[in-house]
């Protein structure tokens, strides 16, 4: 009858044990958001509450079909590392493959057992009971739970009732597997969303006209689109030759103004007197020559943009009225009294450091600061040199069009001198250099000798001493070679076909020209 008490008893205690270590357990995969960690915590808690040692998650990596030991308590990294298994091998192998619990009662004696990990060498441990339940989600294993546990005399006793339990703990843990799967496919489809939408905000962004895929560029595209909507004066800073007049351009087509009038003024090539009266307009008889009334730019761009190029060129006395106008929104004709309201968007450009001109006096302060509201950088094409290959190509084909040539593509060569110059002119340089190119080009390629000498590296020519006769051939020669490689797909025996010439002599000229025809094998 003791007896009897005493074993309710100890039934009872396991039942208590076993609730406060599901508890805890289940409070942990509850909060999981890594797996790995939360397992971490699930295997320690068996060790902690129920005495299990080895405590070992198993998991199928996908990538290769093997068994692989996802968390283990109780055993070193390099232990973790060696404890793998093909599917079916071993016991974890075959509790994967039945999807059924098995139960050794002593490791040493279990000829299947393969102590991979090396960690059950000494005589105790061998004496140990292993139990392995799987991991199941749906009718599918994808891994196993394990422990060893030493039952002493009461493994008969205590041994089923703890493989009912980690067949429990498994189950909570497919069920966590299962959620945080589901949570990281809706993050990684949202990623996928997020970033499809920022492709097609990319590609709205992009600005008619204008060309360019460099992140610099994706910057002004970002401010042009962030300022078109406004009436905020805008200043394009910028060397000469980076598209000023294009960005200003694409304000004007992007803003709420696009059906009104775009008027551009180059402040910097007009003398004071004229520049002031075609800003203003003048009444008639003003000055000796004003015949007639003539109507101002700011008159011409009511309800559009009026595009001020070079800004910094401006005499102090325009200054002045300048200001006038962007503070009142009104001026007033040369030789005239009426007072005329504009209703104009404002842009204007510099390719001067106005800060520094501000400094020395010949530039107002307060203009500069009404001036510079929104600035806009324009980087120099030696700042965004991915987008020089696309200018060019883009050039390539208008100036093809506009001549009636058929010029297909630009020669590697070619490319190589266009990548490696420093463009002091910008893309009104690059602009020039591939009309010149196009003019010159009898053929369906664009290659190096095509290009300016300026575009030659300093170690190629001298702008005082030009390419010999014979080193002009050998480029010519090897641009020619490589394009018949190219056209071949690498291959020598049809690029010496092509080129009309033997075998022999394309293998000798490939060899003292260092050209490796592996890498055309790919080209088209």
């Amino acid at each position: 009858m003791a007896e009897s008490i005493d074993t309710k008893i100890d039934s009872r205690e396991i039942e208590q044990n076993n609730l406060a270590c599901l508890y805890e357990i289940t409070r942990h995969l509850a909060s999981a958001h890594n797996i790995r960690d939360s397992l971490a915590k699930v295997v320690e808690t068996l060790a902690r509450t129920k005495g299990m040692e080895n405590g070992t998650v198993t998991i199928i990596n996908p990538a290769t079909g093997e068994l692989e030991i996802e968390i283990a308590h109780g055993i070193t990294a390099e232990a973790r590392r060696r404890g793998k298994y093909k599917i079916g091998e071993g016991i974890t192998g075959k509790v994967v493959v039945t999807g059924e619990p098995v139960i050794v009662p002593q490791i040493g004696a279990e000829p299947l057992f393969l102590n991979r990990t090396r960690t059950r060498g000494d005589e105790r441990k061998r004496k140990n009971s292993f139990l392995c339940v799987p991991i199941k989600i749906g009718s599918q294993c994808i891994g196993a739970l394990s422990i060893d546990q030493d039952y002493g005399e009461h493994f008969g006793t205590r041994a089923e009732g703890d493989l009912r339990f980690l067949a429990v703990v498994s189950g909570l843990i497919a069920q966590t597997v299962e959620r945080v799967r589901k949570v990281n496919e809706e993050k990684e489809k949202l990623r996928s969303e997020n970033l499809q939408l920022r492709r097609e905000l990319t590609a709205r962004n992009r600005v008619e006209e204008i060309i360019g895929n460099s992140s610099r560029m994706q910057e002004v595209f970002d401010m042009v689109h962030r300022v078109a909507d406004s009436n905020a004066t805008v200043l394009l800073r910028g060397e000469s030759g980076t598209g000023k007049t294009m960005i200003a351009k694409a304000l004007h087509a992007n803003s709420n103004r696009s059906n009104g009038p775009f008027i551009v003024v180059n402040c910097g090539a007009l003398p004071e007197s004229l520049l002031e009266s075609e800003l203003f307009g003048h009444e008639k008889g003003a000055f000796t020559g004003a015949i007639d009334r003539k109507p101002g730019r700011f008159e011409l761009a009511q309800g559009g943009t009026l595009f001020l190029d070079e800004i910094s060129e401006v005499s102090p006395s325009v200054q002045v009225k300048l200001l006038n106008v962007i503070q009142e929104r009104t001026f007033q004709r040369l030789g005239g009294t009426e007072v005329i309201s504009t209703d104009i968007r404002l842009v204007a450009a510099t390719n001067r450091d106005l800060e520094a001109a501000v400094a020395a006096g010949s530039f107002r302060e307060d203009l500069y600061y009404r001036l510079n509201v929104f600035p806009v950088y324009v980087p120099p094409l030696r700042e965004r040199r991915t987008d020089i290959l696309l200018l060019a190509e883009y050039f390539l084909e208008k100036f093809s069009r506009e001549n009636n040539r058929t010029i297909e593509r630009i020669s590697t060569s070619a490319i190589d001198l266009l990548m490696q110059y420093h463009w002091p002119g910008n893309v009104r340089e690059l602009q020039n250099c591939m009309e010149r190119a196009v003019l010159i080009c009898d053929d369906n390629t664009i290659r190096a000798t095509h290009l300016p000498p300026t575009l030659q590296s300093g170690d190629i020519i001298n702008p005082d001493r030009p390419l010999s006769l014979a080193t002009a051939v050998e480029n010519f020669e090897r641009e020619l070679i490589i394009d018949a490689l190219k056209k071949n797909k690498g291959n020598q025996t049809r690029a010496a076909k092509y080129l009309d010439t033997s075998l022999r002599i394309i293998n000798y000229k490939i060899h003292n020209y260092k050209i490796d025809p592996k890498q055309f094998k790919g080209s088209r």
